[in-house]
């Protein structure tokens, strides 16, 4: 009688089982190791720089060689056809230091030529989106300044998967397989990634043996056969063909830049971002927006509390879109953008009870997607990483015989006249990769606490912010402010809102204006972070993706 009762229930009330939300996104501990740790997206790329670490590699070898299998394992998300950033805590010397290995707009790519040819910012792909890879010179940069492991040496766990093969990650399967339309595009791509005609399905092998001799000839040669030999002529040969931008002496131009970090002090620590091209100061300022706030009085993610980040996150980004770019081509300095002065202008606007649609950037004053991973040592050095292909696949397009796809990230530029981010020959477009650091002073002295990271396209910065007020103002441990359900805001009114964020919530941010939509989990992003504890790490790893924190 029970359970023919229970099997009434269930055939008559399927719509209220559906309905019922899930309570967190949490699925996984915090991880926590003795000696060294890296967090990635993907379980074999942190099983790479797990060995490295193990073999006496430093936190900087570690990484490189993570990316490169991601560049294998996540051909979708990153590879040597994108860029990327780092920081890096070098614990001998007790300091930060940062690299920005983006790459610059062709010689050809002029905003004329562009807008005639129908570009449109932001959503780009295809030839007119394809600037100069820089990844690759980042990985050989970081290597030759602070790693102990040569390039070579650091990419045979990546050439070994791409030769040998591999079994397909279920997150990574699904996201492959969305894109087998666009992937048809480019007959090439579709060759390299649409095996049999189709993306690999989960627990499926996937070989890429043109990318393991790619990366063979790298190693065997050098970066300037990527960067001016027959590897870049590949390159230039197929975008030239496709009507591109990018020329061989473009390749050979190309250069990293070592830069200055920027930071805030905030809850007793100091976070750290990246300048200018890239979103990080956007973090920072939102967080400087709601210092006087008291945002654990409000609740966590009550209506009050995010409503007051999402209006700051529409203010800082208001400013991204005005004033940042190209670091050579700045019209104001960073740093004013985090002074007092600017700050109370920005918070001025925040409306505490309504949702605002259109909000401007700060007063001028001219005087003055992704991977992410994370890395600690046994000597307590520290990586942050973020390496991007941009869009999934980037612009589409494979030079045959490569193996890896060629970023969008020109889609950054923008064709609005006399803006930082203009498009020009030469110029580095905007960048949304933020890889974050957190320092705290101890004894007198500068240690580091935090590497940490959220891969996401515009989530970024947003992410950061929720995930170090989780960390920070509601006591949560370092997996937990990981798994907290999060909201991405797009433009004007409409928020995205993850599944655990309930009903009233949703009726209460709508009554104040915004306009709720849907959006799948991956929209939300993944992050990985490593806190250094007195003895030992602390390690998270998001359940958005396919990856794990590990260590030993």
């Amino acid at each position: 009688m029970i359970r023919r009762f229970l099997l009434a229930t269930l055939i008559t009330a399927p719509a209220l089982l559906r309905a019922q939300r899930p309570t967190s996104m949490a699925g996984r501990s915090t991880v926590y190791a003795p000696h060294a740790m890296i967090a990635t997206s993907q379980p074999l790329a942190s099983a790479a720089g797990l060995e490295v670490l193990r073999q006496g590699g430093n936190a900087v070898d570690a990484a490189v060689a993570a990316a490169a299998v991601l560049g294998v394992t996540e051909p979708h998300m990153t590879g040597i056809g994108g860029d990327m950033f780092a920081i890096v805590w070098l614990a001998k010397e007790r300091k930060l230091v940062a690299l920005n290995a983006s790459g610059r707009a062709g010689s050809l790519m002029t905003r004329e030529t562009l807008a005639a040819r129908g570009f449109r910012a932001g959503s780009q792909r295809g030839v007119m989106s394809v600037t100069v890879p820089g990844a690759l010179a980042g990985w050989d940069m970081l290597l030759r300044t602070h790693g102990r492991r040569t390039l070579a040496q650091v990419l045979q766990p990546a050439i070994g998967y791409a030769r040998d093969g591999f079994p397909v990650s279920p997150i990574i399967a699904e996201q492959w397989a969305n894109e087998t339309e666009f992937l048809k595009r480019d007959s090439a791509a579709a060759r390299t990634f649409l095996p049999a005609g189709r993306a690999p399905r989960a627990g499926e092998w996937f070989r890429n043996e043109d990318l393991a001799r790619t990366l063979q000839t790298i190693a065997d040669s050098g970066i300037r056969t990527f960067y001016g030999g027959s590897i870049g002529r590949r390159i230039v040969n197929r975008l030239s063909a496709l009507g591109g931008f990018v020329t061989l002496d473009d390749m050979r131009r190309n250069t990293p830049t070592w830069v200055t970090p920027i930071s805030v002090p905030f809850q007793g620590y100091r976070v750290w971002e990246l300048p200018p091209n890239n979103q990080g100061v956007a973090a920072l300022e939102m967080l400087r927006i709601l210092e006087p706030y008291d945002l654990k009085a409000m609740g966590f993610n009550s209506p009050a509390y995010l409503h007051h980040l999402i209006e700051a996150k529409k203010l800082a980004y208001a400013d991204l879109d005005r004033f940042v770019g190209d670091a050579e081509h700045l019209d104001m300095k960073t740093e004013r953008m985090l002074t007092d002065e600017f700050i109370a202008e920005r918070r001025s606007h925040l409306d505490a009870a309504r949702a605002q649609e259109r909000v401007d950037p700060g007063p001028l004053r001219t005087q003055s997607e992704t991977v992410y991973l994370s890395v600690a040592d046994v000597e307590g050095n520290m990586v942050s990483f973020i390496n991007s292909n941009y869009d999934y696949f980037g612009s589409g397009i494979v030079a045959p015989g490569t193996g890896f796809v060629l970023h969008n990230r020109g889609a950054g530029f923008t064709l609005t006249p006399n803006l930082p981010n203009t498009v020009a020959p030469g110029k580095r477009p905007f960048h949304t990769l933020i890889p974050g650091f957190v320092t705290r002073t101890a004894g007198g002295r500068d240690e580091a606490y935090m590497s940490f990271g959220l891969m996401g396209g515009g989530v970024q910065a947003q992410g950061h912010v929720q995930f170090l007020l989780n960390l920070f103002i509601f006591g949560m441990d370092v997996q937990s402010a990981i798994d907290a359900p999060r909201f991405r805001h797009y433009d004007g009114l409409r928020v995205a809102l993850e599944p655990p964020l309930g009903d009233d919530v949703r009726a209460k941010l709508t009554a104040m204006g915004h306009v709720l939509i849907e959006q799948p989990t991956i929209a939300f992003g993944g992050a990985q972070a490593i806190i250094r504890l007195p003895k030992g790490y602390a390690a998270g790893s998001d359940p958005r993706k396919d990856g794990m924190a590990v260590g030993y």
